[in-house]
């Protein structure tokens, strides 16, 4: 068994609380959102109470001695070094330490709050405390009071069965059941559980097919989330900074202070920790980065505190220039040229985010002046988001755009790397052949389809049978009570149904799609084409109808062409809107 990676350890409940109170057991999500609803929680003490398991924890040791320069985890002062990170099992312990130590949590919203389950000691069941149990005799409200230092059970009980009896009396039996409910309760410091602690000398991929192969939920490992606890052990400062910027970042600024909210993308943590590392060490994997971050060497696989010191030096430079707020706003400037002017039309974050990236990088390491990168990278996102370049393998693919820069330290030789990339990828064929057929698809994220939408907001293009911009409409941050641009069939489903076509694919293509008023969505209703656009027509003339026609890539009569040759058709033409728009960035 000399190859063992893991050793097997059992804790009480008791003896977890305090190694996290001490700090030898890191902990960051005291501080960072709470992913687990109240439900959740309370289902984990039931099962507790119950008996039941509640899965294996796992750790994986710091690889570092108490001697060695550290921060500690948590709110309160630690006494210990963080001996163990914890792998899987965050939440689990999140909620036993918010609980029965009576810390408040950050949730998902980045307010603070207190977790508070209530216990009704004569039914033996547990429930989210609410006003209406806060008021009822029969429940204990807050069982965070039963663990608390200067609480004594024997005083407790006695109270809480007097307050019982000046509502309904109990017999000698129900009062020895509430006793022994109490107690058993207050006995789940003394549950076992299972820690798996996986050996410092264990890799990180490893530690991660370690997790997926025992999780039964097929959960894959949040590499992030192992980066973040280590910024709360050595860096706590960058970990609050990042997630300050989270927060502040979806909500305006109550007393209008400059902050890093808009309209567009509210990013949480773990996506500007993706900046900031690509930024920081010109790489997207983060079990990599982690790696670098704990003081390894990658080639001779060794652990030192200088590396790891100098790795967290070039983390908290790239950070400071990514958070930065001119930065941020100047960046957003990007996505709106490129014609995504709402956030529904983002289809991948990621492609936003990397192209953030390569903004700073951009910026910062090849000094290019503002409006050349914006020009260069407009059309960057552009792209990456008609071609869905980041939908799969997402750091990979970013791994080898990165690898574009590797040898290139002048801002020409940063605009050919990303010049000849786009040439490689739209090719005539591209627009002439791969990207119709795209359009053929049904899907309701079809990024062609939003890239459309994008490029009618970079033309100008007036919304169809109207005379308003498509731009004035997506662009406004102002919300009514019904969407005022919808999308509509200009061949209605009904009438298509009518018809004979049945198949969604067919009916929902993007082809079939147009941007129009909701007025006039009301209007069509189930009309066919030919017997409601006459009447849309006759509001408009000729030049603006052929206006109208040409961007919203409409042949002229199309309401009474054969359905799928007026399908075939328009995805011709859309396909060259979307390249109109495309090659106008470059203007």
């Amino acid at each position: 068994m000399s190859n063992l990676l893991f050793r097997k350890v059992d804790y009480t409940v008791g003896k977890l609380l305090e190694d996290i109170a001490m700090g030898e057991i890191g902990l960051p999500d005291i501080q960072r959102p709470f992913v687990w609803n109240t439900t959740q929680v309370r289902d984990l003490f039931d099962s507790m109470y119950r008996g039941y398991p509640i899965g294996t924890l796992l750790f994986w040791e710091n690889g570092f001695s108490e001697d060695h320069p550290h921060r500690t985890i948590g709110v309160e002062e630690k006494q210990k070094f963080p001996r163990l990170l914890i792998v899987d099992g965050q939440q689990r312990l999140t909620a036993l330490y918010a609980v029965m130590r009576g810390v408040p949590i950050i949730d998902n919203k980045f307010q603070k709050r207190r977790l508070r389950l209530a216990f009704n000691p004569l039914k033996q069941v547990f429930e989210v405390t609410n006003a209406a149990i806060e008021k009822d005799f029969q429940w204990i409200p807050d069982i965070s009071v039963l663990w608390e230092r200067e609480t004594r059970l024997r005083t407790f009980t006695n109270r809480y069965l007097e307050r019982f009896e000046e509502h309904h009396s109990l017999t000698e039996e129900e009062e020895e059941q509430i006793a022994s409910a109490v107690d058993r309760l207050v006995g789940l410091l003394n549950y076992q559980m299972t820690a798996l602690e996986i050996s410092a000398s264990v890799s990180e991929e490893e530690v991660s097919q370690i997790f997926e192969r025992i999780n039964s939920q097929g959960r894959i490992l949040n590499r992030a989330d192992f980066i973040l606890t280590l910024m709360s052990v050595f860096w706590e400062q960058g970990r609050q900074e990042i997630e300050d910027f989270a927060r502040r970042a979806k909500h305006p600024s109550p007393d209008n202070q400059p902050s890093p909210y808009n309209p567009c993308f509210q990013p949480d943590p773990d996506q500007l920790l993706r900046v900031n590392v690509a930024l920081a060490f010109r790489r997207a994997k983060l079990d990599h980065v982690y790696a670098l971050l704990r003081g390894k060497d990658l080639e001779t696989g060794e652990f030192s505190v200088e590396c790891r010191d100098r790795q967290f030096a070039l983390l908290r430079k790239a950070q400071n220039y990514a958070l930065y707020l001119q930065n941020w706003h100047d960046f957003l400037q990007v996505i709106k040229r490129a014609g995504y002017l709402h956030p529904t039309l983002v289809s991948s974050q990621v492609a936003l985010l990397y192209t953030y990236a390569f903004w700073l990088i951009g910026k910062r390491d090849f000094a290019l002046d503002q409006h050349t990168l914006r020009r260069l990278l407009t059309r960057w996102f552009f792209m990456s988001s008609l071609t869905g370049r980041y939908s799969s393998s997402p750091e990979t693919k970013m791994d080898q755009d990165l690898a574009l820069l590797r040898g290139r330290t002048k801002g020409q030789q940063f605009i050919e790397a990303f010049e000849q990339e786009m040439n490689v990828i739209l090719t005539p064929d591209y627009w002439n052949i791969t990207l119709p057929n795209i359009l053929a698809s049904a899907s309701e994220r079809n990024t062609a389809q939003l890239a459309y939408y994008a490029a009618l907001c970079i033309l100008d293009a007036p919304v169809l049978y109207s005379s308003m911009k498509v731009r004035d409409f997506l662009g406004s941050p102002v919300r009514t009570v019904r969407s005022s641009l919808e999308r509509h069939h200009l061949f209605p489903r009904e009438y298509l149904q009518r018809l004979g076509v049945k198949e969604r694919r067919d009916i929902n293509q993007p082809a079939n799609y147009a941007l129009i008023e909701w007025h006039d969505n009301i209007t069509v209703r189930n009309q066919p084409p030919h017997e409601y656009v006459p009447q849309l027509e006759s509001h408009f003339g000729k030049d603006e109808l052929e206006k109208m026609y040409y961007y919203h890539a409409l042949p002229e009569g199309w309401y009474n062409m054969e359905y799928f040759e007026f399908l075939n058709e328009r995805r011709k033409r859309i396909a060259a809107i979307i390249r109109e728009g495309f090659e106008h960035l470059s203007e």
